[in-house]
């Protein structure tokens, strides 16, 4: 069955010689995998294409296992955060997140364009660790492991929390820290951005600056939440924070 369909390119891989193994991200399908024979060759007109990041429409031979690319044409090839290793560092993790915590052929066409306005702001130059941060609040319904943001998750109290359990799963208020003593203490502010993520509509967003404290407080809560109950240790994330700490982000 030929299929064609909006789609980014999440995962390369190469096989044999002159081929590549695409997983795309796709509108209408969710995720699959295709084989794009050639791709490797520079003058094969699929070539181009058989790059990470790559936005556009696939048209395909549909099989029960890999599909085979039959045309592809690219509408946005996010060039500006392909230039900039820096920018592609944090594109990087956020396609390998995608694949870790997605099934083959489960649509979401909300997590599609979830996906490519992430894309499209880092090659707007807005900050990515801003976004990285939105996107991982955003990804924990995905898999699974929402924690508690609403209000506190030992007594029900929507007070502004004063801290973040781990082993609570959530926000805890003033008069409930006690029932985690390693709890992460934080700012008002930085719970109303962890709620926020969560909630915020991507296509709303303008301007957005936060202080280089807020950002460290937002990262080692959400970093150390990932660690515990996602499962996943991603290259990708272990190379964005060596490039963070060379960038002076630690």
């Amino acid at each position: 069955m030929i299929q064609k369909v909006e789609g980014l390119v999440i995962r390369t891989t190469d096989y044999g010689e002159s081929n590549k193994i695409l997983t795309l991200f796709t509108r209408e399908l969710g995720k699959v995998g295709v084989m794009s024979r050639g791709a490797k060759k520079p003058k094969n007109r699929l070539s181009a294409a058989s790059q990470l990041f790559m936005y556009g429409t696939f048209v395909f031979q549909l099989s029960s296992g890999l599909g085979t690319l039959n045309q592809a044409d690219i509408s946005n090839s996010f060039r500006e955060v392909r230039n900039d290793l820096f920018r592609a560092s944090y594109a990087t993790y956020i396609v390998e997140l995608t694949d870790k915590l997605t099934e083959d052929r489960q649509r979401n066409p909300y997590l599609f364009e979830l996906l490519y306005q992430m894309l499209y702001y880092l090659n707007e130059g807005i900050d990515p660790e801003v976004l990285l941060r939105i996107y991982e609040v955003k990804m924990l319904a995905v898999a699974g492991i929402k924690p508690e943001l609403d209000q506190c998750v030992s007594c029900a109290s929507t007070d502004v929390p004063v801290a973040f359990s781990i082993r609570h799963a959530g926000f805890l208020c003033e008069q409930c820290l006690h029932q985690d003593t390693k709890a992460y203490r934080l700012s008002a502010h930085a719970a109303r951005l962890l709620r926020l993520f969560y909630y915020f509509d991507l296509q709303r967003l303008g301007e957005i600056s936060l202080k280089k404290e807020t950002k460290k407080e937002l990262q080692i809560i959400i970093s150390a939440y990932y660690d515990e109950y996602s499962g996943l240790r991603l290259k990708s994330r272990r190379f964005l924070e060596q490039m963070e700490r060379m960038n002076g982000f630690e």
